[in-house]
């Protein structure tokens, strides 16, 4: 029996009680950030979705060059849905995007 896997996980353990849940939560954040997202982005015009972004890692606020205050913008990468069938078809490649703090948007994981 090899006892180091059972020590790390224990640590492991005792440092998660150890913290709070404001520290356990960018913890869970950083671990998805380090492992990627398979998030879905979508941008509304009312109550019709009028573009969809597949294979979203993550959302990012962006920060002032020079104050490196929070902007009214986030931004990401993903996948542009053309034809809003949640499937990365033919043609169809991972975009820059921007919303704004005045955009309607829903960002979850993919549940396919």
């Amino acid at each position: 029996m090899n006892v180091k896997p059972i020590a790390l996980a224990l640590i492991a353990s005792l440092t998660l009680i150890g913290c709070t849940q404001e520290q356990q939560n960018k913890l869970g954040r950083d671990i998805q950030n380090w492992t990627g997202t398979n998030g879905v982005l979508e941008v509304y015009a009312g109550d019709k979705v009028v573009r969809r972004f597949l294979k979203v890692d993550k959302l990012s606020t962006a920060l002032g060059t020079d104050d490196k205050k929070p902007r009214a913008y986030r931004f990401g990468y993903g996948v542009l849905d053309e034809n809003l069938n949640f499937q990365v078809d033919a043609g169809e490649k991972k975009v820059y995007f921007e919303v704004g703090d005045h955009t309607s948007y829903v960002f979850f994981e993919n549940p396919r």
